[in-house]
């Protein structure tokens, strides 16, 4: 994907910033579609679960802690939870087995769950955490789960990256701060990053095979995801004011949770993407490609260039041992 690319530029949806989950859904009925979302039992994937299986959808949360999943998804019909750890390739392959035994076929996979600037912690491969839950783990999963794509005839796989890409791409060369001192911010940005080069690449891979890519921003919400965030990291993304207090929304621009799952619903099932893929998208729409130095929304060029992409997928097989062939049955 280059810097003018024309599949990065906005379709004008009529949907924006207040969109809704619900709203983005659009009425449309899923029966009879299978979803899988990580990070579904908390959060942006919580309601990503609750719009999704309400509309009909059957849909599994896989769970670290699935007691901790199953008390939050009480009372939701047509979901069931199973355990997975992304940071354990094992788990990771055992989750995916599990499925495949089923015979079922996977028509929306949204990799939600992550980690946001978190203290150096390392996986038992060495590997640092944000880039391995957030992106390794989430590589891993969809190879493993690729049968059950294809099977769909007309499958989705949605990214969940962030607008906090801007502040760095992936570095190739010490993606896990082994020579570098570990900055968390930018870890979390590398993480992000590459969440939207796997985009590009797996829609470049999977669009014959009738699985499209899609990644996105949210928007920001105060999620469990910033539980390690201090006061000034808070400060610093815009949630507090110099007083400590929360901003409000009107203040802060911060989104509701309804309005935070909106784009990932949107990319999982809008008619308006028919067709589409490999893109990065916001607020309901496709976002623009904007200047590397640009302090706004947009995603920036190396979260979006396909050779980069490319070599990120050949780093992510070589540290995972898997070879991601979407071309196999």
């Amino acid at each position: 994907m280059t810097y003018d690319d024309p599949r990065q530029t906005p379709l004008h949806t009529g949907f924006g910033a207040a969109t809704t989950a619900t709203e983005a859904l659009a009425g449309r009925d899923l029966s009879g579609m299978l979803a899988i979302v990580t990070g579904g039992a908390s959060g942006l994937g919580l309601e990503t679960v609750r719009v999704l299986a309400g509309a009909g959808a059957s849909v599994v949360v896989p769970a670290r802690d699935p007691r901790q999943a199953q008390a939050a998804l009480t009372g939701l019909a047509n979901v069931d939870i199973a355990p997975l750890d992304l940071l354990d390739p094992q788990s990771v392959d055992s989750f995916a087995a599990a499925f495949l035994a089923s015979g079922r076929a996977l028509h929306v996979l949204v990799n939600g769950a992550g980690l946001m600037a978190s203290p150096l912690l390392r996986d038992a491969r060495g590997y640092e955490a944000q880039f391995a839950t957030n992106h390794l783990g989430h590589f891993q999963l969809t190879a493993r789960l690729w049968p059950a794509l294809r099977q769909a005839r007309g499958a989705r796989v949605v990214c969940v990256s962030s607008l906090g890409h801007r502040q760095a791409g992936v570095d190739l060369d010490d993606p896990h701060f082994q020579r570098q001192p570990y900055d968390k911010w930018r870890a979390y940005a590398q993480s992000k990053s590459a969440n939207a080069l796997f985009a590009v690449e797996l829609d470049r891979r999977g669009a014959a095979h009738g699985v499209r890519a899609f990644s996105l921003h949210p928007g920001a919400i105060l999620t469990p995801l910033v539980r390690h965030l201090d006061l000034d990291d808070l400060r610093r993304v815009g949630a507090l004011d110099d007083a400590g207090q929360v901003n409000p929304p009107p203040q802060s621009g911060f989104k509701n949770v309804a309005q935070g799952a909106a784009t990932a619903v949107w990319c999982a099932t809008s008619a308006q993407l028919d067709g589409l893929g490999g893109v990065y998208c916001e607020d309901c729409d496709i976002a623009a490609l904007v200047a590397d130095d640009s302090t706004g929304p947009g995603v920036r060029r190396w979260a979006a260039d396909a050779a980069q992409a490319r070599r990120l997928w050949a780093l992510s097989e070589q540290m995972t041992g898997v070879r991601f062939d979407p071309g196999a049955a």
